[in-house]
């Protein structure tokens, strides 16, 4: 069984200085991704979210907040948070979820692999070019698995090599573009 997110979220190691410490690292992670879930786009949206519904998130979860956090203090949490470890993370809580078996099929589960350029992350200022990421997608459970930014000087190529290598999953079926037809990305391990 899959370990839960708030389970995961308490592995995280929290940034802040033990002094003043108000709110449990855990549980405000897990509320601003069920806030995120919910279409906040902000940090002030995440606070209202959590202010709107914490009597249910707290009885829900087990969590004994006495009032949600300031956005400001959500900023301060999440800004300084390792960004590599809550990829580790998220990445656990979806190898847990993917290995769930799916009914009614005799096919072996697909994982789908694509890059895409994220719009809008060029900085012309600073000559950088825009972002390209590539992305997991288990389609039986559908989930993404992991994603992982891709090197300027770089490609796609070597990029889903370490992927399927970091993703660890056997017995799958992969699904890549046409770019991926060369031998050494059939005998990734």
């Amino acid at each position: 069984m899959p370990s839960t997110l708030l389970s995961l979220f308490s592995q995280v190691s929290d940034p802040r200085r033990g002094q003043g410490k108000m709110y449990p690292l855990a549980p405000i992670l897990l509320f601003t991704v069920l806030a995120m879930l919910a279409g906040a786009q902000s940090y002030r949206q995440v606070h209202g979210f959590i202010r709107t519904h914490l009597n249910r998130l707290n009885g829900g979860f087990g969590v004994s907040l006495r009032r949600a956090p300031a956005y400001s203090s959500l900023r301060f949490i999440l800004h300084g948070l390792d960004a590599d470890e809550m990829e580790r993370v998220f990445r656990e809580h979806a190898a847990g979820l993917a290995e769930a078996p799916v009914e009614g099929t005799s096919l072996p589960p697909a994982v789908a692999i694509d890059g895409k350029t994220l719009r809008g992350s060029f900085d012309a200022f600073h000559d950088r070019k825009a972002a390209h990421v590539l992305s997991a997608f288990a389609a039986d459970g559908q989930i993404i698995l992991g994603h992982l930014a891709i090197a300027e000087k770089s490609n796609e190529i070597p990029a889903a090599q370490a992927m399927i290598a970091a993703l660890g999953l056997t017995g799958r079926l992969f699904t890549l573009d046409a770019m991926h037809c060369q031998k050494n990305i059939r005998d990734c391990p």
